[in-house]
């Protein structure tokens, strides 16, 4: 078994911005009423770039920072809810965008665990020995997916993407994770279901591209599951909080990692978070968080954070991870 290291990490968001005035003026909201309830003030919204192409971005910006030619990248893992189509992959297609002919590529769907879960898939691969390296991305263009008619969804989601390099090293790369699925609560936050409905079934149900979720259920489900799985990848490196110098968890709400921090008692300042500027862009989420900390001096070598996502499946996981 080999380790791994965490090498670079990158991000790329469309130049739109959207305010949530902006907002106030397509549905009935104002800033003030989503500001309170999430804690963003505003999201990046694509004009003309897909989930590939924003992906795209952030791999080459993650492979110039790593300073990796794009064909030397052994494997390409993209986590995305929102893809460009049902196939071929998303993953693939940034392939031939970044000119990285020579990675094996494919996509996950977790939801807003999904970089979790592809950063532990990537993980594996370096580990075993099979790839010495790997471009692990989190991309979405959710405003494809919103019914921007309803306000309980509409004003919380942004596009953009975010991306690492992870490769063999001598140490780091991810210690510990804790990864779950709970397919009884599926439909608490579905999008673009397509119905059976061919030329020999009686099936008379319509498609629905728009995403759908219960926000009560899926708030609660974050509240009880995130501190518990914290906890877990604590225990299993044989580490306390006090040897991480910060939680980065899924961007979806402000409210969420308030009570997070409460149960875990620590203070907010141990957490990161920027959903006030690009609201919850699902998979991006964590690997935006983790370009920007690392942008602002917030992490360097050896520091030690956990990740911590949760969303649709219903899926959650975290990773300790050390740069």
């Amino acid at each position: 078994m080999y380790d791994s290291k965490i090498v670079a990490f990158a991000k790329y968001v469309p130049e739109n911005i959207v305010t949530n005035d902006d907002l106030s003026k397509i549905v009935e909201t104002s800033d003030d009423w989503i500001f309170s309830r999430t804690g963003i003030r505003e999201r990046r919204i694509s004009l003309s770039e897909n989930t590939s192409e924003l992906c795209a971005g952030a791999g080459e910006n993650a492979l110039l920072k790593a300073g990796i030619s794009p064909e030397d990248i052994e494997l390409i893992v993209l986590a995305t809810m929102s893809p460009d189509y049902s196939s071929p992959s998303t993953a693939c297609i940034v392939q031939k965008l970044i000119g990285a002919k020579n990675a094996v590529a494919f996509d996950i769907s977790a939801a807003c665990s999904g970089f979790v879960f592809a950063l532990s898939v990537a993980d594996k691969f370096i580990k075993t020995g099979l790839f010495k390296n790997a471009l692990v991305i989190g991309g979405e263009t959710t405003s494809k997916i919103l019914d921007w008619n309803d306000r309980a969804t509409c004003v919380l989601f942004g596009d953009g993407a975010g991306a690492c390099v992870i490769e063999r090293g001598n140490a780091g790369g991810v210690i510990s994770e804790d990864l779950h699925s709970d397919g009884e609560k599926y439909d608490s936050l579905t999008s673009s279901f397509i119905p059976l409905n061919n030329v020999f079934s009686e099936n008379t149900k319509d498609c629905c591209k728009w995403l759908r979720m219960d926000g009560r259920e899926i708030f609660n489900f974050a509240t009880r599951k995130v501190p518990a799985s914290i906890n877990s990848v604590l225990e299993k490196a044989k580490l306390s909080l006090d040897d991480i110098k910060y939680i980065v968890p899924h961007q979806a709400n402000s409210r969420i990692v308030e009570i997070i921090a409460r149960k875990l008692k620590l203070p907010m300042d141990r957490f990161f978070m920027n959903m006030d500027k690009y609201g919850n862009t699902s998979a991006a989420s964590i690997p935006i968080a983790l370009s920007e900390m690392a942008e602002q001096g917030l992490i360097g070598e050896k520091d030690k954070v956990i990740i911590t996502g949760f969303g649709g499946g219903l899926t959650w996981g975290s990773a300790i991870i050390q740069i």
